[in-house]
């Protein structure tokens, strides 16, 4: 098994028929958009999922916690809020706690979409055009870079050319 790197893609070559017809070559000519390959950016995805993971929770999920629970421990103290009898303050912080985190996390979405679009990343689940209430969950919007426009855009030229 050899693999060569071409631009922006990765081609694979292996020997035997099971793989070359599980993953049928690209035909020789037509030229593959590197955005819209799933394959291209794996590792670069799994590189910003991961990071988009830790940096909502360090930065926005675990402070938005402690500051909602800190918040509601300082309510409770001053007697503005009443603890259980039961339970005492503990199931009112655990609840500001987990809204907290929540909230937190939720407002990194924003954050994490940039990034995912910056990579090239953008229809994905939540970034296309289905994703705001498109025909009944079917994608109308297809894909088109700018590398892809300015090729197809050189193609009819060179074909009057000739």
């Amino acid at each position: 098994m050899t693999s060569e790197t071409a631009g922006l893609t990765t081609i694979v070559k292996t020997e035997g028929t099971k793989a070359a017809a599980a993953h049928p070559a690209p035909v020789e000519g037509e030229w593959k958009c590197p955005v819209s390959d799933h394959h291209v950016h794996r590792e670069d995805v799994r590189k910003v999922w991961k990071e988009c993971q830790e940096e909502s929770f360090w930065y926005r999920a675990l402070p938005f916690s402690l500051g909602s629970m800190a918040v509601t421990g300082g309510l409770i103290y001053n007697g503005i809020w009443k603890s259980s009898k039961r339970f005492g303050p503990f199931p009112k912080l655990a609840v500001a706690g987990i809204l907290g985190y929540a909230v937190g996390k939720a407002s990194y979405v924003g954050t994490c979409r940039s990034k995912f679009q910056e990579l090239g990343v953008g229809d994905g689940p939540g970034f296309g055009s289905w994703s705001k209430g498109g025909r009944m969950g079917h994608r109308s919007y297809h894909h088109v870079c700018d590398e892809c426009k300015k090729t197809s855009q050189a193609a009819p030229a060179e074909e009057v050319k000739s």
